[in-house]
């Protein structure tokens, strides 16, 4: 199996431990503070050292805003299944739509029987499954008229209500790692959720397994890709290589866009307690992979790229379509980090140089992460000045603000600053230390204009500090702007003149050499 398209998703995987239940939602609010879009717990009843999942769930979602919550998984052989349907529901419903569904079958048979489960065989616990997975779906389903009527062999329901229906269409995510359960997946499942560290051979067992998934859609006339292929995973962050997932981040980049470009996997979940190892894999880890990928699936055919469509249709190369962005040419800051008549030019390309659709594809792809990056840094500025006038009211502008995790103040303001910056830092980090490394080793006629961009990035590292110290000190001086308006304006004018000058001198060599060694 091979990338199906879905969007990435990132989220983590805690420890729901009793005996520091504050730590617990401490690292639940952090994985929303840092950008990951699901946090999940492991369900184990029969464990007095963990908190209740459904508890620690309902807790975390009220006292976040934005990210996702699933059980990972929930242990079904002691959740009676029209109750955990109306309880995701209901969570669901008080969320507003945040809430998914992982299930197991169960694995810990002497405990799920101790604490007053039925202790059933491997192939009664998928029976089982299937069976729940049903009545659960009947439950939610309240556009259907008539009672909920499921006769199984190990679930009876027998003329029970339907409803209440989830806010949003909640996603039904089974752990699974046998033939019959990875088939019971594909017939019946949204999403297949194993951890990586229960498959022996790694991700070299992936093809496989995905297989059985396939093959349990396909019986039941369903088409494979509906299925998400997620991922938890373990390593740990390090300087050098120590094998797979165990190394710098740069390598987790490399190595998880793999996994999505070659086993379809489009979200992983980070197993870890460490604060510092879910910022990592958040703020590093996460956008830098979302990258790699959307290079990768970028096609001809869309935006402004026509000559693009015109290779896309006739299978031959083109001349390249991609137009860089000119630089805005005002300043709004009086001082001047550069001296821009210094920059260096890239060569020409190549006398008769033609560009197929995927070269056209990767050089466009740079321009559309800077113009998000544009897109962020107006919303910045447009915030700074929202609240300097204190017309930010949560009747206007709190959709626009929830998406990105705000609120109507100064915290606010520096929670989301703080987040662009390191947005910015993220993509220039992965431009030195991946996608230059490539263009220099590819043509060396780029060194000098690869030398000034990394400089610059230098530069606007030192600029971001400047609005953290600003930040700062508006907090210790509520009201006064003016170093804060200072070094916004000097962010506006490095970066939109740095991502100008980047797109005209490498566009053109991304669209013949790609961001990576084998893109095109």
């Amino acid at each position: 199996m091979t990338d199906r398209g879905h969007e990435l998703t990132f989220g983590s995987f805690i420890t729901p431990a009793a005996g520091q239940p504050d730590q617990v939602v401490a690292l639940a609010t952090l994985c929303e503070q840092v950008g990951l879009d699901l946090v999940t717990f492991q369900d184990h009843p029969y464990q007095p050292g963990f908190l209740d999942t459904w508890t620690l769930m309902s807790y975390v979602a009220a006292a976040t805003e934005r990210i996702r919550l699933a059980g990972n998984v929930l242990n079904l052989p002691l959740r009676q299944p029209v109750v955990l349907a109306r309880s995701v529901a209901s969570l669901d419903l008080l969320t507003g739509g945040r809430v998914e569904l992982g299930l197991g079958a169960g694995a810990f048979w002497d405990a799920i029987e101790a604490t007053g489960g039925r202790r059933l065989s491997p192939g009664a616990a998928v029976e089982a499954l299937d069976e729940a997975i049903r009545v659960i779906r009947e439950v939610w389903d309240t556009d259907r008229r008539g009672m909920i009527r499921v006769d199984g062999e190990h679930y009876r329901v027998v003329g029970a209500k339907r409803g209440p229906a989830p806010a949003h269409q909640v996603g039904i995510w089974v752990g699974a790692y046998k033939p019959r359960m990875l088939r019971l997946v594909g017939r019946a499942a949204d999403g297949w959720l194993p951890s990586l560290s229960y498959l022996p051979k790694g991700p070299d067992e992936l093809p496989a397994l995905n297989a059985l998934v396939d093959e349990g859609a396909q019986a039941a006339g369903r088409d494979p890709a509906e299925i998400r292929r997620m991922l938890n995973v373990n390593g740990t962050f390090a300087r050098s290589s120590a094998g797979f997932l165990a190394g710098p981040p740069e390598q987790w980049v490399e190595e998880l866009a793999g996994l999505t470009l070659e086993h379809g996997v489009t979200t992983f979940i980070l197993g870890s307690d460490e604060p510092r190892a879910i910022q990592i894999f958040a703020q590093e880890v996460a956008p830098a992979v979302r990258e790699l990928v959307a290079a990768e699936r970028t096609a001809p055919g869309s935006g402004a790229r026509a000559v693009a469509d015109e290779t896309a249709a006739t299978g031959g190369p083109a001349t390249l379509a991609v137009t860089p962005t000119p630089d805005p040419g005002v300043r709004l800051s009086a001082r001047r980090p550069w001296d821009e008549s210094t920059r260096p030019t890239a060569p020409p390309p190549p006398a008769g140089q033609v560009y197929p659709a995927r070269g056209q594809a990767a050089g466009q792809h740079l321009v559309d992460v800077h113009d998000h990056l544009r897109q962020e840094l107006a919303q910045v500025r447009d915030l700074l000045e929202q609240v300097k006038r204190g017309t930010v009211s949560p009747g206007r502008a709190r959709a626009a603000l929830n998406e990105m995790t705000m609120r109507q103040n100064n915290w606010t303001l520096g929670a989301y600053c703080a987040a662009y910056c390191t947005m910015v830092t993220q993509h220039h980090g992965l431009e030195d230390a991946s996608i230059f490394p490539h263009l220099r080793r590819s043509e060396a006629g780029l060194a000098a204009v690869l030398d000034r961009l990394e400089e610059e990035h230098v530069v606007i590292h030192g600029v971001v500090e400047s609005v953290d110290r600003a930040l700062v000190e508006l907090v210790r001086r509520p009201g006064d702007f003016t170093e804060l308006q200072e070094a916004v304006d000097l962010l506006t004018d490095t970066l939109l003149s740095h991502l100008s000058y980047e797109e005209h001198q490498i566009v053109e060599p991304l669209a013949r050499h790609g961001f990576f060694p084998g893109q095109l």
